[in-house]
């Protein structure tokens, strides 16, 4: 997708392969750390070495938004020298895709769902998912909320109103910040209201009024609508296309009087 816009755009498409690497390291170190820190960090205080173990689980999307936006910090200024507004506004469209895709994943998983209903569409969640996978007897919830499915849902509109947005408008993508401004609100908001019916994740927050993903929602949220009214605000931003950079050194040619000297030359 990333590389469809550039191209639309007539930008530099070698900044393709630099993003992906920037933005791939991001998720995985953000999405774990945020796991560490927000939601397990009694645990992994003791055992320090099991924040490498990835593969058991444990990853968070707040992290991962938090280490993309510091990413892309980085990469705005070695290696676009734009403000970082104009890569997340083309960014966040491939991304609430792939929210979506990271919620199939919690569903197909059996994790992160909701609290028990007795509405036709609710779910049965196997409770202990890896011992059934190595043969033991599933245990299943009662019928619960499938939340995954709700969020995808709503993380699905937020891709088609941003993708709208960026194809078929002819300001929004160069109103720096309003993309990502209105992604901030299309997630977040989402996943704060759609907790109020969610099974906490940790026990801690049964103690809370609102969990830990509701808290940290709350400044995306805000930072979301403060950035739709400040690009609303400002003119459209439009950056000058990449020009590739054509050498200066070109091949010396013979000339019309030294081809005709060789070729008198090699007739004697």
């Amino acid at each position: 997708m990333m590389t469809k816009m550039f191209a639309s755009e007539k930008e530099n498409p070698s900044w393709i392969d630099s993003l992906f690497i920037y933005v791939i390291v991001a998720v995985v170190l953000g999405a774990r750390l945020g796991h560490v820190f927000f939601y397990a960090w009694d645990y992994y205080k003791e055992h320090p070495v099991e924040i490498l173990k990835i593969w058991e689980g444990g990853l968070a999307s707040h992290g991962g938004a938090i280490g993309i936006l510091i990413a892309i910090a980085l990469y705005s200024h070695y290696v676009t020298k734009r403000n970082m507004l104009w890569t997340l506004d083309r960014l966040v469209v491939p991304v609430a895709l792939a929210a979506v895709l990271i919620r199939t994943g919690n569903l197909t998983n059996h994790e992160i769902y909701g609290n028990p209903t007795d509405l036709p569409w609710g779910f049965r969640f196997v409770t202990n998912v890896r011992e059934w996978q190595h043969g033991a007897v599933p245990i299943f919830s009662q019928p619960s909320h499938p939340t995954q499915i709700y969020e995808a849902l709503c993380y699905l509109c937020t891709f088609f109103v941003i993708s709208y947005l960026y194809w078929k408008t002819k300001t929004a993508k160069n109103r720096e910040g309003l993309l990502i401004g209105v992604f901030f609100i299309g997630i977040f908001l989402t996943r704060f209201l759609i907790e109020f019916i969610k099974e906490d994740q940790e026990p801690f927050e049964a103690t809370m009024a609102l969990n830990m993903g509701q808290l940290l929602s709350i400044p995306f949220i805000l930072a979301g609508i403060i950035l739709i009214i400040r690009a609303m605000k400002r003119p459209p931003v439009h950056y000058k296309p990449f020009e590739p950079q054509l050498s200066t050194t070109k091949k010396k040619q013979p000339n019309q009087f030294e081809g005709n000297v060789k070729s008198k030359s090699s007739k004697k």
